[in-house]
């Protein structure tokens, strides 16, 4: 940090403009103070305990109860999860939850690499990719013979969310499985629409990673039973037979990161105690409307997606003029404590990618607008 801060212009921005907590990142989310706390004062008593005993139990307990009443969960559907994260549940689904073919919309960096994960698996036929340029995404179409539907609700890489549907005219037992990472319990859904949403909790369930969550509906864990029966080789990490099993017990097949679990309680119980789904997406909403009525109204900051129906509300992607280098502007809000704001690298644009999660207070999204605002007025 020292040796990066002495090769920028010394900006100092004014105590008053800055926000109460300057994380704005896209994953490793912001976790609020208050869980952090909470985790604190049960530490002598959770933490470092079995994850097979009672006490952890109710802990996973908690977060799949949680999680189902969040997304109001028509009944059948069952909450599970397991180690490893949404990469690795691309491997997963591969084993365990396509039968023969997959389609994929790919419109970034995470949408694209599930359809690689199909594309490599020997004994899968080729997925159908369907591709738009990053900034919009692609519609799905019914095709005979699909029996997965792969849609990603919000696109991390490029800001970008759509609508779930499942596709009309699709074969009557395809499934439609959903790459929520960035979009559950921030972006509203319709659970009828989707048969597998999937997710970390490193992004709006303000938790860390390294675990990955699925609410399934009957048709899902109907195939992933049929799946689990055949002569398909699964290995056991990757099985989610095991993991439907164990999560009925709550409980994962080995060994959980015990904090991320009960982070992610803690953040799931403060949404649902202040109104559910509904009312962190309004959160989100708030925060939206800053971020792009700042940028359209900015002579140097233009939101990157240009359909505003398409611009996410948890994730904003800003591109700045060609005079103002985005990656100094980073820096120069790093140093002073404003932290994570630069553009997914991949993607390869001057530009702003800041998280608009529930957890991050809307507020603090109006001050770091008026910080950017600040920091280029000084660059001149």
């Amino acid at each position: 940090m020292t040796g990066m801060s002495d090769k920028l212009p010394a900006i100092s921005i004014p105590p008053d403009l800055l926000p109460g907590d300057g994380r704005f990142g896209c994953g490793p989310s912001k976790i609020r103070p208050e869980a952090v706390n909470a985790l604190n004062a049960v530490s002598a008593t959770y933490l470092g305990t079995s994850h097979r005993q009672a006490t952890v139990q109710f802990t996973v307990s908690q977060l799949r109860n949680g999680l189902a009443e969040m997304f109001a969960l028509p009944d059948g559907y069952e909450i599970l999860l397991g180690n490893g994260g949404s990469t690795l549940f691309w491997d997963i689904a591969t084993f365990g939850l396509i039968e023969h073919r997959s389609q994929h919309l790919s419109f970034g960096e995470f949408s694209s690499k599930f359809a690689a994960a199909a594309q490599a698996a020997p004994h899968l036929s080729n997925p159908e990719a369907i591709e738009s340029a990053p900034g919009t995404h692609p519609l799905a179409r019914a095709t005979a013979g699909i029996d997965t539907y792969a849609l990603t609700h919000n696109e991390t890489s490029t800001g970008v969310s759509m609508t779930l549907e499942r596709p009309a005219g699709a074969d009557d037992d395809a499934l439609v499985v959903v790459d929520a990472t960035s979009a559950a319990g921030g972006l509203r859904f319709e659970p009828t629409e989707v048969d597998v949403y999937y997710f970390a909790p490193q992004k709006c369930l303000a938790s860390d990673g390294g675990l990955w969550l699925a609410a399934a509906s009957p048709r899902a864990i109907e195939r992933i039973e049929r799946i689990a029966a055949s002569d398909r080789w699964i290995p056991a990490s990757l099985d989610l037979k095991i993991a439907l099993d164990n999560s009925r017990k709550d409980q994962t097949y080995n060994t959980p990161a015990l904090a991320t679990v009960f982070l992610a309680v803690q953040q799931v119980e403060w949404v649902n105690n202040n109104g559910g789904l509904e009312w962190a997406a309004s959160r989100c909403d708030r925060s939206a409307a800053t971020m792009y009525s700042w940028a359209g109204a900015s002579d140097f900051a233009t939101p990157f997606v240009t359909d505003a129906a398409d611009r996410s509300h948890v994730v904003a992607t800003i591109d700045l003029d060609d005079r103002i280098d985005a990656n100094t502007v980073s820096k120069v809000l790093r140093a002073n404590g404003i932290v994570d704001t630069e553009s997914y690298r991949k993607l390869g644009r001057n530009q702003l990618r800041m998280a608009m999660f529930p957890a991050i207070e809307p507020a603090d999204i109006e001050a770091l607008t008026r910080c950017i605002d600040h920091v280029v007025g000084e660059l001149g």
